[in-house]
This record gives C-alpha cells, structure tokens and sequence, in this order.
C-alpha cells in the first residue's frame, strides 16, 4: 500500500505558514492606528475612511509594485529585513507624487518553501517602512509554491491607497516656466537597475563579501542599502508649499524619463549634471563596467531618488524643510519653454506612455 498524499507531502506547511504570522504580529500592528479595524487574521483589512467625509472631492489615488531583482541580494546574503523597505517605498512614493497621503498598504510574498523566521523578517521590514511612511498596513498574503519556485526562492509584491483632495492634485497641470526643479537625494540604488549592476558584479568578480574602499563598504552592504522613503516628507511639504506644482519619483529608466512623466507640451525642465557631486556607488558601477554615461543615466537615479518642482519664491524654503527632515535637497534646475528645437542624446521627451513635455541635460557628472 503507497503512502498516502498529504498537503505537507505536496511541498505546503500550512504550519509553519501559521508560525510566521505568529512571529509578525507585532511588527504588523504597530503600524495600526484606531482607523484599522480588527487584527490579522481576517479575509480583509478593515480602514475606517470617516475622515474622508472632510473633503470636498476626495481622489483615490493606488499603487503596486515590487523590488525586481534586488531580491538576489537579499536572499544571497541571507538578510531579508530591508527588502520589505524597499518594497514600501517602490509602493507609497509613487502615490505622493500626485500629492495623496498613503493610508493603506497590503504585501504579497510567494516562496518555494515557508521558513516562518525568513517570512518574519521580511514581514518586519515592509511594516518598520510602513510606519516610516506613515502607512497602515492592513493586510497581506504568504503563498508557498513548491515546483514552481526552487525552495529557498521567493518574491514580494505589494499595492498601497492614498487620498489626495481634488483641488490639491499635483501634477504637470501647476507646473510653470521659470519654476524651479530640486532634486531630493536617493539613499543609494533604491531599488531599480539591478540587472545591470548586477551584471557589473559578476564582470568584475566580486563577490558581495567583496570590500571597496571607494565605498567604504562591502559589495553586498551597499546594494543592499535600503530605499530612501520619501512619503511623510512630501505629504508634509505639500501641505505647507502652496507654490509646489509636482513631484517625481525617480525609478525605473532613470532621472530625465521620470521627470519628463511631470512636464506638460510646450515645457521642459533643465538639469545641470555638475549641480551635485555624485554617489560613489555610480562611479564605480559606471568604471566597472564600462557602461557608457548614457545608459548609465537612463537606468540609474544617479542620487536623485526625488524631483520637486516648485515656485521660485519657495525653492529655498523647500530644500531648507527637506534638509531639516534629513534629506539633502539642492536645486537641480529651472522650468524654460520647450519649442522643440533641442534634440539629441542630452534631451529627453515622452516616457512611459506619457507624451508632454520634455529634459534638457547638461555638462557632465561631478565624480
């Protein structure tokens, strides 16, 4: 007679799946206010929304995302308590762009085999981010996939919703000639690029125990250096800077392309390359590698994880406000009339679907 087949068997521990949610528990609640209703456990998190009945045209804003191949880090070094960071700010700092404040977040992680400490520890990070920005998280899901992932593999996904009051709507519509453009600093890579570095890793033949003195640091610390979240600052700024026209947040395909995302047709916003010095991390990527200047550019945040743009007459006191909260703000450039006339590898126009206005970069980079 065959041994019979069990869930466990088939690869699935619905106890150890129990032990993990016994060992985040707490991280998860710290990030609860009185408007989360209940605790984990439920099918769905319950937010009591009542404050919304203070505005007068309350929009939804929504955002989902992950880490990409950042993972590899973390599951290589075996330290998977900042991944969830990262994964937060991917998330919550897309919705503050638009001027929303982030209420709620929900994770998902799949995994080949549930190891409660490991799914705890990731847990713990996308919670320690989500009360740095200010965010509830309500929910969220751990799926155990035996076949399709190798056992020791696993993923995050996660999705936030803020809310932003209709007439206080950020976006390219304010934004105006002459305004300025203030570049926010990144904390590192973020979360973005990492196939290319990657790739510049493994060309240079280090390993992540690798020591640079360029960067003070091993290979693997510096890569797996978390996510600057922006969200509680740019809530705050927007609430005290009427003269703030936008916000972007600077991701995947790099500082121009997402700035471009924020210019309306006719505009362009300036950047002068040599305005700050850059993060050693991109030097030594870019020399490693070889990687032309360009695709450099296109890929990474090159220290600028977020743009504002701004009135003139509060420029100063922007940068000020963000150097205050420990973010170091400098002013990146202007808003000028775009009548089309520059071209070439230094002007970018149009990304990610969006067809507005465009960047005009300029000199080169202060290594």
């Amino acid at each position: 007679m065959s041994e019979p087949i069990t869930y466990a068997s088939a690869g699935v521990d619905t106890e150890a799946g129990d032990k993990a949610v016994e060992l985040m528990k707490a991280a998860v609640a710290q990030t609860h206010g009185p408007e989360v209703l209940g605790g984990i456990g439920a099918f769905a998190g319950l937010f009591d929304a009542s404050a919304l009945k203070a505005y007068e045209r309350p929009l939804l804003a929504s955002s989902t995302d992950g880490v990409g191949t950042k993972i590899v880090i973390a599951r290589s070094l075996d330290v998977h308590d900042t991944i969830g960071q990262d994964l937060v700010a991917m998330v919550v700092d897309d919705i503050v762009v638009c001027g929303a404040k982030p209420l709620v977040m929900t994770d998902y992680i799949a995994c080949g085999r549930v190891v409660p400490e490991r799914i705890a520890d990731i847990v713990r990070g996308i919670a320690e981010g989500c009360s740095l920005a200010g965010t509830a998280l309500v929910g969220g899901e751990t799926a155990e996939h035996p076949g399709v992932m190798e056992p020791d593999d696993y993923d995050v996904a996660g999705a936030a919703i803020g809310v932003v009051e209709a007439s206080a709507l950020l976006g390219p519509e304010r934004v105006r000639a002459g305004d300025v453009v203030v570049a926010m600093a990144s904390s590192g890579l973020h979360s973005n690029g990492y196939s290319l570095v990657r790739r510049v890793v493994s060309h240079a033949g280090w390993s992540l125990d690798t020591h640079l003195d360029d960067l003070g640091r091993t290979v693997g610390e510096e890569l797996l250096e978390p996510t600057r979240i922006y969200a509680s600052l740019c809530v705050s700024l927007a609430e005290a800077t009427p003269g703030l026209r936008a916000f972007s947040h600077v991701t995947g395909g790099g500082l121009a392309a997402n700035v471009a995302r924020i210019m309306p047709s006719g505009l362009a916003a300036t950047i002068a390359r040599d305005a700050w010095d850059l993060p050693p991390v991109f030097s030594v990527v870019q020399a490693a590698g070889s990687v032309p200047w360009g695709d450099l550019e296109s890929t990474l945040n090159m220290g600028v994880g977020m743009v504002a743009i701004v009135a003139p007459s509060e420029a100063d006191g922007l940068i000020a406000a963000s150097e205050a909260a420990g973010v170091p703000a400098w002013r990146l450039g202007e808003v000028v009339e775009d009548d089309g006339r520059v071209a070439g590898p230094d002007a970018v126009r149009g990304a990610k679907g969006v067809h507005g206005g465009g960047v005009f970069l300029s000199g080169a980079y202060r290594a």
